[in-house]
């Protein structure tokens, strides 16, 4: 089996996750050394069957909503399963797009390590925070990710969801660190590797639209006590802050993630049909044609 790239999605990012998985050819000297697979979190039936279920996230329980938009995160685990726990995997989050060649970190010298990502420190008040949206996996390494049997246990709460996710259960001496670069935050330089447009409300592809993802717990310590109180009820039921996204600080990275949707569409990676089917249900902002539509009069100048 070739070393892999995987990117796991829901279908409300599945036009990010075309998009990035048709950068990591696109960007590479050797695209045929390496496979590119998408996991589509509604391909996995476990997750229908937790729906509304209460499971256990930094110390508290919340309830599961297979609704919101990065409901496919527990799917970034399962790589190995997938590989057969046999040989390498890249997983990236479907915000995630290659501006270098990916085939430089999947032959990267793990030293010995199972995995290797980049530190978050402060993030979510954790100096421990490590970011998993971007991984490098040694998959023999890893034969204890078990996706359905751990997702079970965030409900059994024994397994606390943000403790998964930043690999705070896994031994410290079995993960490397890589360069900020390979998973770089709404940053596009001359040295940014893969750019991760992680901040939701500034998605390139969402401008515009109304909001659809739960509000962190967090917001709640900027609230009086009272109504913090009154607040955590909405956040255990799902809810939703009002508002819409809004344009991306930076035009550049707009304009890079257009350039891919562009020659996606040229190429059949995206086809017409998926792009107005995710444009009509509010996954894709609304003049995403018209922005490819000035890309292409740009270019032809």
């Amino acid at each position: 089996m070739k070393p892999t790239v995987f990117i796991h999605t829901n279908d409300k990012q599945m036009i990010g996750a075309k998009a990035s998985a048709y950068s990591y050819k696109r960007n590479s000297a050797t695209p045929d050394a390496f496979d590119v697979k998408i996991i589509r979190k509604e391909d996995y039936d476990f997750f229908t069957d937790y729906a509304g279920k209460p499971f256990l996230r930094a110390g508290t329980k919340r309830l599961w909503s297979n609704d919101d938009l990065q409901s496919f995160t527990p799917t970034r685990f399962m790589a190995p399963e997938l590989m057969n726990y046999k040989g390498r995997a890249v997983v990236t989050d479907p915000d995630v797009f290659a501006v270098g060649d990916i085939c430089e970190l999947l032959s990267r010298n793990m030293r010995d390590k199972a995995i290797m990502c980049r530190q978050r420190p402060g993030h979510n008040k954790r100096q421990d925070y490590l970011a998993t949206s971007v991984m490098l996996l040694d998959c023999a390494k890893l034969k204890h990710w078990n996706v359905q049997q751990n997702f079970d246990e965030l409900f059994r709460f024994e397994r606390d969801y943000e403790n998964w996710l930043t690999l705070a259960i896994e031994p410290r001496e079995t993960i490397g660190l890589f360069e900020h670069e390979w998973n770089d935050f709404d940053r596009l330089t001359e040295n940014t590797k893969l750019i991760h447009n992680t901040k939701r409300r500034t998605q390139p592809w969402k401008t515009g639209l109304p909001i659809d993802y739960t509000v962190r717990s967090k917001l709640l310590g900027l609230l009086p006590k009272p109504m913090a109180r009154t607040m955590a009820k909405f956040v255990n039921e799902g809810y939703q802050p009002k508002g819409r996204y809004i344009r991306h600080p930076d035009p550049s990275q707009e304009t890079f993630f257009f350039n891919l949707v562009k020659e996606c569409l040229e190429n059949g990676e995206i086809t017409d049909a998926e792009l107005r089917a995710a444009i009509a249900s509010n996954h894709v902002r609304h003049d995403a044609y018209k922005v490819v539509s000035d890309l292409k009069q740009t270019a032809a100048a």
